[in-house]
């Protein structure tokens, strides 16, 4: 409820206080999960105090219970512990503190966190986060290896050793982070995004030793999950041994056995590749080799074909061939052109036979009317017509006689 207050009418902090008081009472009693981080259980003390703190979000709240309260989970509840608690919201006023007053406390158990692990890992595989297309291919040689993981641990010594045995000249920019505790997620996260900014980065490898499942909590967390999705440069999770399975194995873009394991998928081996290339190159020497054997061995057949022996050969004999078909060819021409001859021969003699010039010849004459029209019949002409007479050797008039 908005206050009517200005500065020439101010509040007091009291009054402040004594409101903010009323308005958190009015909240009731809700169920808390947390991270203990701290735990003040001093001897005598009828009241046990406790910090209550949110790995993904670094937010704490201050709790405090009955003596009793507690005593009935001692024995499993420690630092570091998660927790439910049953508590409700208290404000000190003259302070101006807010915690939480508990009346009930509940450690979670390991079944329950992976019964809460699998429902989160059924929520973001829903979303897409775990699907191999969106998996990134590592590259063959990354010139600058990002690595986050405890500081001076088993896990950046296996590596940081393992990857130089195998290439030496590799190179790795290192964030130090808490690996489990309250701190473990933001600080792993932020590493993460700060490699991932990095240009020359081609990838980043996550890399923590063994532990329960309470200590490899912080790398299911959410919060670091959708980090690790978000990110363009590859990502490689190696996290405990062969059988733990934190969800960022699931997101991460290749999943790493142990972080010795990830330092062999991270970098090649210089002497299998050494051996590798020695064997390429052997093979290559093979089979150029056997390509200029080949190639001998078909020149060497070649030249001992007869024309490559003798190339004029080949000239000559079609040299030969030539001749017999010019000859050939000759002849056969004389023989069309002197059957063509006979032939126009006989018909000439059989054209000047049948020709009018011979008939005239032998003393005929043609009788012809003025017009040019052969006479054939006495009935055709007429007394006293001029008609024109043809003979071999030429041609003159004569004029019908009545």
């Amino acid at each position: 409820m908005a206050l009517n207050t200005s500065a020439d009418a101010p509040l007091p902090v009291g009054e402040v206080s004594r409101l903010i008081g009323g308005w958190i009472d009015r909240l009731g009693a809700v169920w808390v999960e947390g991270q203990i981080t701290q735990l003040s259980r001093r001897p005598g003390a009828g009241v046990v105090f406790l910090t209550l703190r949110d790995p993904s979000y670094d937010v704490s709240v201050s709790v405090t219970c009955y003596r009793q309260v507690f005593d009935s989970v001692a024995d499993v509840v420690s630092e570091g512990a998660r927790v439910v608690v049953h508590a409700k919201p208290e404000w000190y006023a003259p302070r101006g503190q807010l915690s939480l007053r508990a009346a009930e406390i509940k450690p979670v158990g390991v079944g329950e966190l992976l019964a809460r692990l699998e429902q989160l890992k059924k929520s973001l595989a829903a979303e897409g986060l775990f699907a191999a297309e969106r998996k990134k291919t590592l590259p063959f040689l990354p010139q600058l290896v990002g690595l986050v993981c405890g500081r001076a641990s088993a896990a950046e010594r296996d590596v940081l050793e393992n990857a130089r045995r195998r290439w030496p000249a590799v190179r790795f920019e290192v964030r130090n982070v808490a690996v489990q505790g309250v701190h473990a997620v933001p600080q792993v996260v932020q590493a993460v995004r700060e490699l991932d900014a990095l240009d020359e980065v081609d990838v980043i490898v996550v890399a923590r030793g063994g532990g329960s499942v309470e200590d490899l909590l912080p790398f299911s967390d959410e919060q670091l999950v959708r980090a690790v999705a978000a990110c363009r440069t590859p990502v490689v999770s190696a996290i405990g041994h062969e059988p733990d399975s934190p969800l960022l194995d699931l997101v991460a873009d290749l999943r790493a056995s142990t972080p010795t394991d990830a330092a062999k998928k991270v970098v090649p081996d210089v002497g299998e590749e050494y051996e590798r290339v020695r064997f390429l190159r052997e093979r290559a020497r093979r089979c150029v080799q056997a390509f200029v054997d080949r190639e001998e061995r078909g020149l060497t057949h070649a030249l001992a074909r007869p024309c490559m022996e003798d190339p004029h050969r080949m000239v000559d004999e079609r040299a030969d061939q030539v001749s017999a078909l010019l000859d050939r060819g000759r002849r056969t021409l004389g023989h069309l052109l002197d059957r063509a001859d006979s032939e126009l021969t006989h018909t000439h003699a059989r054209v000047v036979a049948l020709s009018p010039a011979a008939t005239l010849q032998r003393g005929y004459a043609v009788l012809q009317r003025a017009d040019g029209h052969v006479v054939r019949d006495p009935a055709e002409v007429a007394a006293d017509e001029t008609l024109r007479a043809r003979v071999a050797e030429g041609e003159f008039t004569v004029q019908v006689d009545a």
